[in-house]
């Protein structure tokens, strides 16, 4: 369990330098697929120290593999618990926009935004949107930590 938060905690640090030093002097879309890559990744390890706690506690046999399936699975072992709910519902979102075809605007100045092209509508990220995308990861991995300490409990 540890183990897995420890490296999704090193996946915000990389995710966070890529944030406020490479986007900050490249400002390139790129940066920004690379730093939703690491907040999927952030995220993927954060279910798997959770499926860790569910496992220890017996609520669970095995692990899911696949992301779909690991989201359905989480939303169901938390089914009573909003926050979990909201928490799967933007990693869904940040895997459906880190494989969608996109667009760049604006690049190499402030306002450097890629458009990611859903199925339901378009989704415009500039520096600001990573950046708040980033702070809720990071309170996804602050709350995989409290339950697994028992704060939550």
């Amino acid at each position: 369990m540890r183990e897995s938060l420890d490296n999704s905690r090193k996946e915000l640090k990389r995710a966070e330098h890529l944030i406020f030093v490479s986007l900050k002097y490249t400002r390139t879309v790129d940066v920004i697929k690379n730093i939703i890559e690491r907040l999927v990744n952030a995220y993927d390890f954060g279910m798997d120290s959770l499926f860790k706690l569910a496992k220890s506690k017996k609520q669970l046999v095995n692990f899911p593999t696949a992301p779909l399936v690991k989201a359905q699975t989480l939303k169901t072992i938390y089914s009573n618990d909003p926050h979990m709910a909201n928490f799967v519902n933007l990693y869904l979102l940040f895997r459906k926009i880190k494989n969608a075809k996109f667009s760049r605007a604006r690049e190499y100045r402030r306002h450097v935004t890629m458009t990611a092209f859903l199925d339901d509508g378009e989704v415009e990220i500039n520096i600001d949107i990573i950046t708040e995308y980033y702070e809720k990861t990071n309170e996804f991995i602050d709350y995989c930590s409290s339950l697994i300490e028992g704060k939550n409990d």
